[in-house]
Formats: C-alpha cells, structure tokens, sequence
C-alpha cells in the first residue's frame, strides 16, 4: 500500500483496502464493454477511463495483472480505432500513464510497425478526415508519447528493422525527408536489453558520419544528440574513446555562444519545414539534457571522458558568469542542472546494484565523483549570484544535492561563500542567494558535523565546529534579514529557518548532545526572533487595496502569503518542535502581541500565527489566546444596533423602517480584524473548541445580526471555519518529531514515499470528529441552515418587507448564511441519491466502482439537501423576476446551487488550488431545472453560472441535449438580447458539449443550423462570440458518429442527414446575400460534413459529387474568403487520379479493370469546367487573392500566402492541417536570388488534382486562359498562371507528352525570354514544383523533368539582356535543387556534366547578378555531383553509368578553382598595390590591359564567394569541404581591399566559415593554411588570420593534435613581436583566449617564460642602462604576454597572479604603446576582480598594493 494512502485519516484509510477488487471489476465492465467484432464500441468503452485514471490519480494499490489487462486491451482499441482519433487520443493517454507507472514491473512485447502506421495514416499522408487541428496535434502528441513508452517494450530485432525503414530516408540531406528520417530514428529506436545486438562502433561511425552531413543545424544536432545519449547510457560494451573528442566538439559547438566578437548564433541555420519542428519537437533550443546525459554517462575510471568534460567546463564557464548573460543562459543553466539531476541518479542506481552487477568495474569510484564534483563547482561559482533567477536558484539546488554526494568538497565551499556575502557591502541580491544556498544545504550540515560515522570535520579543515557554526552564524543573521522592505531577503530566511529547525528533533531544555546552542541562547533568540517578527508585522505595506464585497476572502495577504507558503511553514515546524517551556514563552508572546494590536493589513499573517500556535497545541493556546479574542468580540459587539436578520429570533418588520442603523468606521474594522483572526486560528481547533461552545453561537449571531455587511462577512468566515475545525478530518501535532536518525540522535529521520514498505511507522495523528463535535455541528446546521431556508421561502412567497433595501438586505444576510453552513460541511453533507434510470440500476453496478475518500464525518442528512434544492429553486424564480440586476445576491444563489448540485466541487476546487489535498468522491445528482443562466447580465456571474451548469451537466448528461436545444434557439430568435447570445456561446463552446454533439444528431443539426441562422444580431460582442463558437468547433471537430448518418430509427423531428446537407449547402451559395463570414462557416460545415461522410457507402457519392462540384464553382466566388476555403476543399475532395500515369508508364487503366475507373466526380465536375469561360473566371478570381507587397518577408513562404486580410480567426476557418507534413517545397529553400514568391503550392495541387481527376479535357479548357494570364501585366496574374501551369506540368497524366510538344514548351521558352522581371520569383518556383520528385523521398522521376532541364539548358540567343541570363540560372538552380543526386539517371549526370563547362568558363561574367546566379547554381551542382559520386561508390555500378561516372570522378573542377584562386589573389593583391603607388597620369597601353585583366580577375574572385557563401549558407558544406579549405587563403587575406564590394563578400564569407567545424581528414590542410597566413607579408592578412583563429581554436580544441596546437601557439607567440602594433595587440588578446581555453601545460609555460622575460627587462632597467638595446616592439611584446596572462582569469586568484600583475603595474612608467597596455591592462584587471576585492586583496602584499595605487589613478579604491 502506498505510504500516501497508509497515512490518510483511519477511517478512510480502512476503506481504501476494499479499492483492489473495485478495480478489477472495473476491469471486467471493460471487457463486457468491448467487443472486437463491432469498431464503434471503442465509445462505449471510453467512459471507463476516467475510471481507470482516478485509479492511478488515487496511488490505489491494484493487481498487475489487472493492469497488464488493461494495457493490452487499450493498445488493441488503440490499433482498432484507426480514424477515430478522439478515441486513440484518450485511450493513448491512458495507456501511457499506466506504462510510466508501472514500466519496471510489467513484461510485454509491443509491435513497433502499428504505431509507425497510426503516425503515418493520420499525420503523413494526405486523405486525412475532417478532425480540427487541435484534436490532431493532441493525437501526435498521444502517439509519440505511447511511442516512447513504449520502446522498452519492442521484441530482439525491432532496432535493426525500424534502422533499416529510416536509413533510406537519410540518404539525401537536402531533402526534408531527412529531417523527418531522423525524427523517426530518435523516436522509434529502441535502446532496451532486447536489442543490444544491434548496436556496435561501426553503427556509431556510422551515425557520426550522417550527422556531419548537415552542418549548423540544430534541430538535426538534437535528434542525433538525443540518440547518442540514450546508447551511451544503456550500452556499456561500445567502446567510445575514439569518438569523445568528435562528440564533445559536437557538443561545445551546440551551444551557441559568442566566441572572441563573434555573434552568439548560427548566421544562417539549415531551415527545417516549420511542421517537422512542431512534430518531432525539440523542446529548448539546445538539447541540454542529452547532452548532459551522455557527458554523465561516458565517465568511467580511466576514461578520457573526464578531461574532455573539464575542458568542455573550461571554455564555457565565462558564460555563466552574471556578467555574461545573454540568450545561451537558459540552455547552460538546463545543462548544469541536468548534469546534477543525471549524475545523481547514475549514482543512486549504481550503490543499489553493486552486489551483482557484471559492469561493476565501470562505476564511478572516490576519485572519479570528486573530479566530477570539483569541475561543477566552478560553474556553481560562476552563477550563483546571477541576475537570471533561474540559474541562481539551480545552482542552489545543485549545491544541495552535490553536498550530499562529496560534503568534503562543497561544504567549505558553501561556507566561504556565505561569509564572503556577509562581507560584502556592494552587492546585497548576493546575501540572499547565500543565506537560499544555506537553506537548501542544511541537512548536510548537520549529518557532517552530528552523525557518528561521517568523516570528522576536522579532515575537512577547521575545526570540530566550523560547520555547526556556519549554521549558528546564518540563524543569528537570519534574523537581520527579516526586513518588510525586501521581500526576496525576508523569504530566503524564513526558508533558511525552517530548514534548520525540520532537521532537528526537538528543542529540549537538556539539549546537551546539540552542542551548537545552549539553552539560555536560544530562549534568548526565540524572544529576539518574535520582536523581530511582530515588527515586520507591525510595517506591512498590505499589497492590494482590500476589495469589499463578497470576495474579500478572510486573507487578502502581504507577500509573506502571496509569493510562497515560506511563512506558515516556518511558523508551523517552529512552533511544532519547541520543547513545553519554549512552547509556554512563545505563547505568552503570542498571545499578548495579538490582544493589543489591529491590523487590518496583516489579517492573514497574524491569523496563521494563531493558526499554527493552536495547530501545535491545542488545549493551551485555546484558552489563552483564542478565549481572550472571543470575548474582547462580544464585548465590542454588545450593544451595537441590531437587524434581526440573524435567525435569532421573530423579526419585526415595523422597526427595521425606521434609519438605517450603523457601525462607526473604527468599531467595524476592529471587529471585523478580530472575527477574521479569530476564524484562520481555530481551523485546526477541533475538540478543544467545545467548552466555548455558547459564546461561539453567540458571536455568530450577532455577527449576522449586524448591520454592517463587512462584519456579516467576517461572521460567514468565522461559521465556515468552525464547521470545518469539527467535522473534518484534519492531522494533529504534524511537526512533532516522529523518530530521531539512528546515526545522529539530535537529527530527525526523514522518511521517503518511495521506500515505505509497511515499516512499523508511526501514521500521523488525525483529527477524527467525536460525538460531541458531530451533534455541536448537527446545532449550528439547524441553526443556520435550516431556519435560513424558512426565512428565504418566507420572504419570497409572502413578501413580509415593504421596503425593497431592506429586503435586499434580508435575502442576502439570509443566502449568506446558507452559502456559509455548505462551504463549512463540503461534502460532509450527504449527497443526493441518484434516481435509478430505467427502474433497474438502483441497486448493482453504480456502488461497484469505489474510491475511498471522505473529508469528515457526515453531518444532516440527504433530505436536508433536497429541501434546499426545492427552496432554493423558487428562490432563484424570485430573484430573476424581482432582482435579476443585483450581482451580489445572483453569485451567491449561484454559489449556493454549485455549492447543492455538484457534490465534491467546492473540496475539488480548495484543492487544485493547492490548499489541502484530500481525496474526493463523486456520485449522481437531482436535476435541478436550469433556469439561472440565460438572464444574468454581468461577466463575472455569467463566468460563475456557467461553470456551475457545466459540472451539472458533466455529472447528469442527460441534460446536455436540452441545454443545446434551448441555447441555440437563443442564437436563432431575431429578438435575443446580447447578453444571452454571450452566455450561450459561453456555454456551448465547452469541451463537454461539443463532445455530446458528435453522437447526438438533433442537437448535432440544431447546433449548426443555430450558427448559421444567427447573423442578424447587431452588436459587435455578440458576432465576435459566435464567430469564436465556430472556430472552437473546428479546432475540437472530432467527426460524427455512424448514429447519425442512421437516420431510420431517428424520431420524427430530428432533420435527415442528407436533408441537412441540402439545407447548409444551399446557405453556401454567394447569392443567398449572406453576410460573407456566414457564407464562409455555411461552407465550412458542408465540407466538414462531406468530410465526415466519406467512409460511409449509402449516401457519401452523392454528397461528395455534390460537394465537389459546389466548391469548384466557388472558385470564382465574389469572396475571397471562400476561395480559400475552396482550395482546401478540393485539395481534400479530390482524391481519385484515373488518368494518371502508372509507374511503368501505362495507363492505369489496362486491362480489365476499365468499368470502375471513372472518378465518381467526374461526371459533376466536367459539366462545371466546360461552361464557357470558367477557367478564365476562375483564374481571374484567383489573382485577387495574391497580394503583392513591397515588403513581403520570407517569413511567408510556403503558407498560403501573406494573406494579410485575413485574421486569425478567418485562418482556422479556411486552412485545413492536410498538407501538414506533404507541405512543399520538400527542399530547404535558401537560395536568396529566388527572392520571396508568392506562390501557392495548394493552388498548383487543385490544378494538377483536377486534371487528373478529369483528364485532357481539363488541360484543353485550361490553356488559352493560361497564355492569355501568362503573358498578362499584372504580377498577381502572372502568379495564378504560374500555379496553374506548375500542376499541368507536374500532373504526369496520359497524353502530356504530346501536350508538351505542341505547346508547353513554346511557353516555357517564352517564359525564359520574358523581358518582366518582377515575377521572377514565381516562374521560379514553378519550375521547382515541376521537376519535384514524386513520392514520399522524392526519388520517382516525374514525366517531364527531362524535357523541362533540357529546354532550361538550350543556349539564349546573344542579343538577350543580362536579366534573363541571370534569370535563366535562378531557374536553373531552382530545378537542380529538387533533383535527387544519390539516383540521378545517366541523362541527367551527363546533364550536369555539360553545366559544369559553361558555368567554369562563364565566371568573368561582367554583370554583379549573373556573376551571383552563376555561383550559387555552381553550389548545387558541385555538391550534387560530390553526394552522387559517394553514393554511387557503395552501389555497384550499372553499364553506361560508369564512363561517366569515372569523368566525374576525376574532378578537375577542384583542381581547376583552387590553383586558379591562389593566382587570381595574388594578381589582385598586386594590382592594388600598384593602384596604390601608381599616381601618375601617363598610364601606357600595357597597363590598361593589365588594369583589364585584373577587373577579369576581381569579376572570377567574386563569382568564387558567391560559390563559397552559398555552400555555407545551403548546409551542403559537407560534401565540398576540401573545396572549402583550399580557398580558405583568399577568404582570409582579401577582407580589406580597395574593391569594396570584394571585401564586401569576403567579410560575408569569413563569418560563415568561423561557424563551420572541420573534420579529419581536412583539419591538416586547414592547420597548415592558418600558419602560412599568420606568416603573410601583408599585415592585414596577419590581422585576420588572428581573428579567424580564435573561433577556430574555441570549435576544435577537442580534435586538434598537441603538435598542432603547439604550431598555433608558437606561431601567435612570434606574433607579439611583430612590427605592426595593431596585429601585436590582436595576438595578445587571442592568447589570453588560449589560455582560458583548457591547455594548462601550454599556457602554465607561457606564463613562466612571460614572467622571466619581464623581469629581466625591468632589472635591466634598474640598472640605470636605460637604452639596453630592446626595440619598443619587443619590450611592449613582453608587457604584451604579461598582460595576456592577467587577462586570461578574469575572475579568479591564482596563486601567481599577485607577482604578474604587479609586474606588469611596474612597466606604467614606459613610453606609450607600452604604457596604454598597462593602463588598459590594469583597469580591466581591477574591474573583474571588484565584487570579490575584499578577500581576494589578501593575497597581495603590502608592497605590491601600493605599486597598484600607483598604476591606479583613483588610488582610493585600493586603499
């Protein structure tokens, strides 16, 4: 039995144990409920798993095999039910959270291949049903979740079949099926014992290789990483040492941080399609946890895992430090915390396990978890006072737990701190992280210095007591902290005080063994910490300004009760764990402080302190401080004026008509203080209230009595509180100490929920109502609820009050005290019995199903409750006819019939929010008549009365259809006020009633028809209402059920299905003069319901023959809402392609299957298309719906459109989620010549879908519209023919080819020629859809690709302009990015082939566009002749490719662009020298045409960066990257030349290539390029090979060679000597970058060498020989490495520092540059070090101190 359920009150906890058998009946209802041979019974069998899921909520103790049933019939509903997804979703859902829970104990076996199906059917293929979006998404999400459960459970072999199902998906990387192969890899792969057969290095090699294929590309980095991690983690036998240095590079460049000045993210990422993101979610940017997972779980004794962590930790722990925030905080802050969270666990399962266990090697040991522990401590340093309040208070929480697993290490870590916060005068936020940091470690620092066999603290340096008095020192400076003008400190040290005080047993006057505090200190403290407290008290500001009315709770509270529950915690564990005497002297205090003070801002605060006095002890605290209030209250109260309303007695309607008697201001707020206190103190006073029992009835009385409604207020509080403190169950003495730690007898044992295995523990102590309590309870009730209800139904039947105020008054004083009696009882107060239905249920099934649970003992009975609900219904016919504008009395008749009909609620609201967690129970209900919703007025009661009516009808659903009946006549009825209409849609647009209308067919046609009828309501709020109905209802639309397409066994008066359709669809028509947004939702339903009806036979060709042909007409509807809709309908409807081309390229229809190859549409749709100019209508109307502007931004690419005038709600209505995941362009799109289209794919899919629905005649009917459009002027026509002409292209139906012949081509050569330029961007992507490859991977070769390439490749006639031949190659790159390289057939290689000449021998072109468009197709095509030629190499090669292949292979285009490029750059360099120095005016024949080549050379030099950026920006780098390194030199040296716009696009180059990590075997040759360049003559070249390197050296420190780096590092050393002084001030920076960079044995000697040289500079100097010969560049090289060295810890002290930096201070009286790198030096030196320079000071001397002062012009500072 779980610990939760063990503990609950006794006579619940009794019942629980019956909870076992309940459950397998609920088990074997299931069973009967389902039945296999009948689909439709998943509904049935979906009411019985709310059941199931209390079950799980409630911890109940069931059988597993019970559970097992359950699983295994879930999945099997779940398979069953393909289309109906509503019922895949619940049943997925509670699959799922039973796997989770009982994963470790249940043994299945699951099939992965049904699951991939459902995800397949539903969410990649495009015949999807008519489910709203909202029901989709929260399917996917359903499905990966059950996935995920669910891959523990696939049988030996499933990773090896779902490797090989993906594996194909990822062989073109340009392709978006890549992204969604890798998706499904990380989604489906099992890492389970089953299938550790599969895995080995070669997979892992193999692995690392396909994710190198896309760079910089993070949503493709989270999918491997998350892989990686799970087999890192479940595989021991893999031998990683060859891939840590590649994974951790991986690793370290996923975070994306700003290196040197560089930006802080990718400059241009691979764009992965916006569906596939929201599908395969990578929830945080970087994949923190995985990667922290791995890290963890590579470590093992004599790993190389530990260093490269170090590292890793090294070279990102500046980023944590506060100064350095920024957008990268959240993913580091995630990473240290989920290194933490893992470590912990791995360590937790390896001290269980390490008996038995065959790895038992690989566990950490001693010296690994402090390398570990020591490494997180400085990032802990690094961010513990950040300003990002996340990751200060994840390292507090990382400080906790480490404590736990090294006390050693982080304990004096923690101390140091804590003293240096209280030091530190500057920065007050760090106290309070310190003092939340002490809290959190508290437990630790007790075991370490208490318990027995713990290391003695004396190892831990200091002495016996430094912890105990680290502890001492934070309570006695916890009391400082109380300060009401700064919250967050307040609140840190009320953490901080019950943490210390939760570890302690009790606070005994013999506390000897506690040695940290004797007993006289700590009277002595108790008495400081309550005048400390009863100040702060006294200064509270209250937050709000205390809102009258009916909603001023009791506490209306400051921030000690709003911003955490730190407060009462504190209070309650202090108060609990005083010894008597202590108990006795807080009391006193307590007690007096409370009798002389009102405050009417602090009732919250000072009512808890009572609270908790009276929680810990009730008996004493009752008489000495709840006694004195309730008498000091009926004194107040005597003598004030009375109303009689109080139920005291017969009220005398003569005398209430006289004045209106008051309360003074003064008087009613001290009462209303003390009646408030007073209610909050006794709610845990139970029996002890008794002996007080007739001044309580006395008070409540005449609180009700009052005439000020604040005290009647006060009054409703103070009944409520005494109610509940005698019949509810409640626990006593909480915070006593159960039992003390067996190893440190002054601590308490602290207990898990998780490990109670029926321990012999104490349960706690509950509160269980005694007789007496229950019959003072039965009193109150007679008193207050039933003559409350004699009054009301006095006052309404016989109207005794001729003046309407003081009836007001009377009803409310009266309601208010019923509300209060049932807000008191809850649920204590038994519920109605339910009515058995049909006469037969009664008695068997409804007490089958039991889940114990009760608040208290009952109290009234059942009749009790009717008579109200009778009463109460009069009483609200009253109130809407007499009083229906008076809030007030409408909520609470509101709250009292929630409070009569839905029992359990009031319990289940306290406790979602939060306030005690008692279980609830649930049975059946009266029907009360609905009659209080349509006529209130105000939002608020509307908000309340809806939500009541809601949990009614959740609980009697047979209310459900009348409620929709009546609602939506109030749509239908011309006369309706507003505020009905509100409330309706209110109503109906809640979950439960949409899900009713799906089976309820008259509901169902009165619903829709109630919509569409409505659009005669004037006001605005009432049409923005209906409108949001509707677009809820398609978000949730979750289908119809068969029921209602059965329209036989149907009652008279429910409309036909197909009578329905009718009806809506003739409201659909443009000229029915609907409003447009009518007209929109009239055809939104007709789609829906066609939709919805397709899997029914009898009538669903008929209805879709109808559909489709209403929809093609409306493609030239009047509004341009409805052709989008119509766009969606028919990329739905259409789905039969008769005419389309099989794959072997025969007619589909061969053979014998010629009778059944119409398409059922054809008929209607060929009789529609063939009107006299429909087409041109049709494109005409098209046109409009393009709406070109100036400004449109990529960011619309690929949506419908910048369909800038529609509004979101418009959006839902008219796009449909099918082309969810077939979205296209399947490609990434970066080429940014392409500009931005706006072209519709969805259009192009309708003319294509048309055609082949249709065939020829369609493409006859089509094509002069077609060139009519085509050559239109307006850019809008000319898009609507681009589409259109795109899906003829693409249509591949029979007969094209001889199309393509006769006119096709002519037209598209005529498109090339076009003079107009604006349009561009569309033909563009209209060929890009023509040549898309077909199917799922795009591998099928669509029937006029060939023909299209070869016609783009003609050569143009020479008298073009430069704008069509730059437009031919943007039309060019767009189709060779579609093609499919790793299958091109021969024509197309031979294709390529023939490109690759003419593009080389055009790159001098003299136009800037063309010279771009050359270099991006120059991109493409190379890359696709590199990843054809490496895929070729593992297929074998077929006949006739192979000639060509070996051409291709010999690659001497690579050849040809490097040793070109290395001249071409020094040409230039040369010529701009010469331009330079050549002034003089006589320029001689051969110059000019040297001038001449040189501009050749420049034009070559620029079409080369254009190849460069684009390989980069595409992310098809990877295959070009030898490419790429060899052109590095040019990139690097030509960043500052006299042509701007050279340097312009090397600059552009160079900040693409920091971000591109390179591999083996290509590092070499990048290395060896680097040093050469770092040797340039030219300065400049020098500079920025310097700037290249230490992004360089930051991406690959892990995969460099120590020979390599040590190049680097001798080569930047040389640097600091050089001649030119800004290139001797780069390298130092980049030095002081190298060092922080992990290199400790480089940098260590650099440092030494650094600190010699300089000294023997300065002795020199000493010696009077002033000029010793040194030249200015290498005495300031030398002060140069001096301060490298400084600034290379910006915010540490090392031992050497002290020397170096005051070394480098003697050098300020030098010469400048040397002085200014002090100055500088210096200055930085003293700003890093600020925060903490009053420690870290001490380690100078006092001699160096003052050479500071003298560098320093402030010399105060150092003072």
């Amino acid at each position: 039995m779980h610990l939760y359920n063990a503990w609950l009150p006794p006579p619940v906890a009794e019942a629980t144990k019956k909870e076992k058998e309940s459950f397998s009946r609920v088990v074997s209802s299931l069973k009967d409920l389902y039945r296999p041979d009948d689909p439709d019974s998943v509904y049935s069998t979906l009411k019985s798993i709310s059941v199931i899921d209390l079950f799980i909520k409630a911890k109940s103790d069931i059988s597993l095999e019970d559970v097992h049933s359950v699983v295994e019939i879930g999945l099997e509903l779940f398979h069953k039910s393909q289309n109906k997804l509503y019922a895949q979703v619940r049943w997925g859902n509670i699959v799922v959270r039973l796997l989770n829970k009982y994963r470790k104990k249940l043994s299945l076996k699951v099939q992965w291949r049904p699951l991939y199906d459902t995800i397949i059917h539903t969410h990649f293929t495009r015949n999807t049903g008519p489910e709203g979006w909202r029901l989709r998404q929260r399917h996917f999400e359903t499905v990966t979740s059950l996935v995920r459960s669910c891959r523990r459970f696939f049988p030996a072999g499933s990773a090896s079949e779902i490797w090989s199902e993906f594996r194909s998906l990822l062989e073109n990387p340009w392709h978006n099926a890549t992204f969604e192969g890798a998706g499904f890899v990380r989604l489906f792969l099992p890492t389970n014992a089953d299938n550790q057969d599969f895995f080995s290095d070669n997979w892992i090699r193999e692995c690392m290789e396909l994710w190198d294929s896309i760079p910089n590309c993070q949503f493709w980095n989270c999918q491997w990483t998350a892989v990686m991690a799970r087999v890192v983690k479940n595989y021991k036998f893999i031998n990683w040492g060859c891939f840590i240095p590649t994974l951790f590079t991986r690793f370290l460049n996923m975070f994306e941080v700003p290196v040197a000045s560089g930006g802080g993210s990718y400059p241009f990422s691979v764009d992965v399609p916006r569906n596939t993101r929201f599908l395969f979610s990578n929830k945080t940017v970087t994949p923190a946890k995985a990667i922290a997972k791995s890290v963890v779980y590579l470590l093992k004794p004599g790993s190389v895992a530990q260093e490269h962590f170090e590292k890793l930790v090294n070279l990102l722990e500046q980023y944590y430090h506060p100064s350095n925030g920024g957008r990268w905080t959240y993913s580091l802050e995630r990473f240290l915390f989920y290194l933490v969270i893992t470590f912990q666990k791995r360590l937790q399962h390896e001290q269980q396990k390490t008996d038995n266990d065959s790895h038992a090697e690989l566990y950490l040991g001693k010296l690994e978890r402090t390398a570990f522990v020591n490494v997180l401590l400085r990032l802990i340093d690094r961010g513990q006072y950040s300003k990002n309040e996340h990751l200060s208070e994840t390292v507090a929480a990382a400080t906790s737990i480490l404590s736990y697993v090294e006390p050693s290490l982080v304990l004096p870590f923690l101390a140091s701190r804590f003293h240096m916060a209280l030091e530190t005068m500057t920065a007050t936020h760090q106290l309070k992280t310190a003092v939340m940091s002490v809290a959190f470690a508290g437990r630790s620092l007790f075991f370490t210095s208490l318990s027995s066999g713990s290391v003695k603290p004396v190892d831990l340096g200091g002495g016996d007591d430094t912890f105990i008095d680290l502890l001492m020192i934070s309570l006695s400076n916890a009391l400082l902290g109380m300060d009401a003008n700064d919250p967050p400190k307040t609140l840190a040290t009320m953490q901080l005080i019950g943490s210390i005080f939760s570890n302690m047993a009790m606070l005994d006057d013999n506390m000897d063994e506690l040695s940290f505090m004797p007993m006289i200190r700590f009277s002595e403290w108790l008495d400081e910490f309550f005048c400390r407290l009863f100040s702060l008290l006294l200064h509270l500001e209250p937050s709000s300004v205390l809102n009258e009315g009916l909603h001023s709770s009791a506490t209306s509270g400051t921030f000690l009760v709003e911003d955490g529950p730190y407060y009462y915690c504190m209070l309650e564990i202090l108060l609990g764990r005083l010894s008597k005497q202590l108990y006795n002297q807080a009391l006193k205090k307590i007690s007096k402080f409370v009798r002389t003070n009102i405050l009417p801002g602090a009732i919250a605060e000072v009512g808890l302190l009572c609270c908790a006095c009276v929680h810990s002890n009730p008996e004493e605290t009752v008489v000495h401080l709840v006694e004195p209030i309730l008498s000091s209250v009926l004194s107040s109260l005597n003598g004030t004026p009375v109303t009689g309303f109080g139920g005291r007695g017969i009220l005398d309607p003569s005398v209430s008509t006289k004045a209106k008697p008051t309360l003074s201001p003064a008087l009613e707020t001290a009462i209303d203080f003390q009646l408030k206190i007073l209610s909050v103190a006794i709610s845990y006073g139970g029996s002890a209230l008794l002996q007080y029992k007739d001044q309580f009835k006395e008070v409540i009385f005449s609180a009700f009595d009052s005439p000020s409604w604040k005290v009647n207020g006060a009054g409703d509080h103070l009944l409520r509180s005494l109610l509940g403190s005698l019949v509810l169950y409640y626990p006593m003495d909480q915070y006593k100490s159960t039992f003390n730690h067996p190893a440190a007898a002054a601590l308490e044992e602290w207990i898990s929920a998780k490990d109670y295995f029926d321990r012999a523990l104490k349960a706690p102590k509950w509160h269980v109502p005694s007789d007496e309590e229950v019959q003072f309870a039965n009193e109150l009730l007679i008193l207050h609820f039933q003559s409350a209800f004699d009054d009301l139904l006095k006052i309404c039947q016989t109207k005794i009050h001729s003046d309407p105020g003081n009836e007001k008054e009377h009803l409310k004083v009266t309601l208010l005290r019923i509300d209060s009696c049932l807000q008191g009882v809850l649920s204590c107060l038994p519920d109605f019995r339910p009515p058995s239905r049909n006469g037969t249920i009664g008695d068997s099934s409804y007490p089958s199903f039991l889940i114990a649970g009760a608040t208290g003992s009952s109290v009234g009975s059942t009749q009790l409750r009717e008579k109200a609900a009778e009463v109460i219904h009069t009483a609200c016919k009253y109130l809407l006819e007499e009083k229906s504008d008076d809030s007030i009395l409408l909520i609470l008749v509101i709250r009292i019939m929630d409070a009569l009909g839905n029992y359990g609620s009031l319990e289940y609201d306290e406790w979602s929010n939060h306030r005690q967690a008692w279980k609830l129970e649930s049975a059946a209900i009266i029907e009360p008549p609905i009659n209080f919703i349509v006529s209130s007025h105000s939002k608020g009661k509307r908000r309340l009365a809806g939500k009541s009516l809601l949990k009614i009808m959740k609980r009697w659903p047979s209310l459900i259809s009348k409620c929709v009946l009546s609602l939506s006549e109030n749509l239908r009825k011309p006369n309706s006020p507003d505020h009905a209409v509100l409330g309706s849609c209110a109503v109906l647009s809640t979950q439960t009633v949409l899900k009713h209308l799906t089976t309820d067919s008259k509901a169902f046609a009165s619903f829709l028809l109630a919509i569409l009828l409505s659009s005669h309501h004037e006001s605005m709020k009432a049409q923005k209402a209906i409108n949001e109905l509707f677009v809820k209802y398609n978000i949730y639309f979750a289908g119809v059920s068969k029921s209602i397409f059965r329209a036989v066994d149907n009652p008279a008066d429910t409309p036909d299905f197909a009578d329905l359709v009718s009806q809506i669809g003739s409201m659909s028509f443009d000229s029915t003069g609907l409003h447009w947004r009518y007209n929109l939702m009239a055809n939104r339903v007709l789609l829906l319901l066609a939709m919805a009806c397709r899997n029914d036979s009898n009538f669903s060709p008929k209805i879709l023959r109808e559909t489709a042909g209403h929809f093609l007409k409306n493609l030239k509807s009047q509004l341009p809402q409805t052709r989008i809709l119509a766009i969606s309908a028919l990329n739905t409807l259409l789905k039969d392609s008769p005419y389309k081309m099989s794959v072997d390229d025969q007619p589909l229809f061969s053979g014998n299957s010629q009778d059944n190859t119409k398409s059922s549409l054809e008929g209607a749709l060929r009789e529609i298309f063939q009107e006299e100019g429909f087409f041109s209508e049709t494109l005409n109307s098209l046109s409009h719906v393009h709406i070109i502007t100036d400004t449109d931004s990529a960011s619309s690419r690929g949506n419908h459109g910048n369909s800038s005038f529609q509004s979101l709600a418009d959006k839902s209505i008219t796009r449909f989620y099918f082309d969810f995941s077939a979205s296209w362009p399947r490609t990434p799109s970066w080429i940014s010549l392409l500009g931005s289209d706006t072209f519709y794919s969805n259009f192009a899919r309708i003319f294509k879908r048309l055609i082949q629905e249709c065939g020829m005649p369609v493409l006859l009917a089509l094509k002069s519209p077609l060139e009519e459009f085509a050559n239109a002027k307006e850019r809008s026509k000319q898009c609507v023919a681009a589409e259109a002409f795109a899906g003829v292209l693409h249509s591949d139906v029979n007969g094209l080819l001889e199309e393509w012949d006769s006119w096709m081509m002519v037209q598209l050569q005529n498109i090339i020629l076009a003079q107009s330029v604006e349009s561009i961007p569309e033909w563009a992507a209209c060929i890009r859809y023509a040549v898309t490859g077909k199917g799922k991977h795009g591998t099928r070769v669509p029937l006029l690709r060939q023909q299209i390439l070869n016609c783009l490749l003609t050569p143009l006639p020479p008298t073009v302009t430069t704008t069509v031949v730059a437009k031919r190659y943007a039309f060019i790159s767009a189709a060779l990015i579609e093609l499919s390289p790793q299958q091109m057939p021969v024509p197309e290689i031979q294709l390529h082939n023939k490109l690759l000449d003419e593009l080389l021998g055009n790159m001098c072109h003299s136009s800037a566009q063309v010279r771009e468009a050359i270099g991006v197709t120059l991109s493409v095509l190379c890359s696709n002749i590199r990843l054809h030629v490496s895929s070729s190499q593992d297929r074998s090669n077929e006949r006739g490719k192979t000639d060509i292949n070996n051409q291709l292979k010999e690659e001497n285009w690579v050849q040809l662009l490097i040793e070109r490029a290395s001249e071409v750059v020094v040409n230039i360099q040369n010529s701009g020298l010469s331009d330079v120095l050549d002034t003089s005016t006589d320029i001689n024949s051969k110059n000019g045409y040297q001038n001449g080549d040189s501009q050749d050379d420049v034009k070559w030099m620029e079409t080369l960066f254009h190849f460069i950026i684009s390989t980069l920006k595409s992310g098809r780098s990877s295959y070009l990257l030898d490419v790429i390194v060899g052109l590095l030199y040019p990139v690097i040296s030509l960043q500052e030349t006299s042509n701007k716009d050279l340097s312009t696009l090397a600059k552009a180059a160079f900040e693409l290539l920091k971000w591109r990590i390179v591999l083996e075997p290509h590092l070499e040759k990048a290395v060896s390029v680097i040093l050469s360049s770092a040797n340039d003559p030219n300065w400049r070249t020098r500079s920025a090979t310097l700037t290249y390197l230490r992004t360089f050296m930051f991406r690959h420190t892990f995969i460099l060679s120590k020979e390599d780096k040590q190049k680097i590092w001798k080569t930047v050393e040389k640097l600091l000597q050089d001649s030119q002084v800004e290139v001797r001030e780069h390298a130092a920076a980049v030095l002081a970058g190298l060092m922080k960079g992990g290199d400790e044995d480089f940098a260590r000697d650099f440092r030494d060498r650094a600190y010699v040289e300089a000294n023997s500079i300065q002795r020199r100097r000493r010696t009077r020989n002033v000029n010793s010969g040194h030249s200015v560049a290498s005495v300031h090289g030398v002060v140069l490495a001096l301060a490298a060295s400084v600034l290379s810890v910006p915010y540490d002290m090392p031992s050497w520092l002290p020397d170096h930096v005051t070394l480098l201070a003697r050098f300020g009286g030098e010469p400048s540059p040397v002085r200014s790198t002090v100055t500088k030096a210096v200055a930085e030196f003293r700003r890093t070090h600020a925060d903490t320079w009053n420690v870290q000071k001490d380690s100078f001397t006092e001699e160096q101190l003052e050479v500071l002062a003298d560098t320093s012009s402030s010399s105060s500072y150092f003072a």
